[in-house]
């Protein structure tokens, strides 16, 4: 498999529907972790460490990396923040994690639907990347 690197670069931006947008519409299956109207939190596919949840909006709406964000999306990249706590206490993070958003191809962007990566469960290093 490629690496998360190579998978960034190889990406070509688009408006099709991302595997966020399948996750969302339950065509493709994953293990939820949490879920309310605005967002929904996952385990993710490929882990970084002992516990790797990704957070993303129900909604897109044009928030495709945190680059692309206006003022209307405030209240959608807080929500994201607030429920990547929710989700660490709920995972028993409770000595710490580590929160991470990839933006764009040189930041190993490799799905645009901004998304909040909660790494957790074992030391962090600094610095990251």
């Amino acid at each position: 498999m490629a690496s998360e690197k190579e998978a960034a670069l190889a990406v070509t931006h688009s408006d099709s529907p991302t595997i966020f947008d399948k996750i969302i519409s339950r065509e493709i299956p994953h293990h939820v972790v949490y879920e309310d109207d605005k967002v929904l939190a996952f385990r993710d596919i490929r882990p970084q460490g002992p516990i790797h949840i990704l957070v993303i909006p129900k909604v897109k709406d044009g928030l495709t990396g945190l680059s692309k964000a206006e003022e209307r999306h405030i209240d959608i990249l807080g929500r994201l923040l607030y429920v990547a706590k929710i989700v660490a206490k709920q995972e028993g993070l409770d000595d710490g994690f580590r929160i991470v958003i990839n933006d764009g191809p040189q930041g190993c962007q490799a799905v645009y639907h901004i998304h909040v990566h909660v790494i957790g469960g074992r030391q962090m290093n600094w610095p990251p990347g």
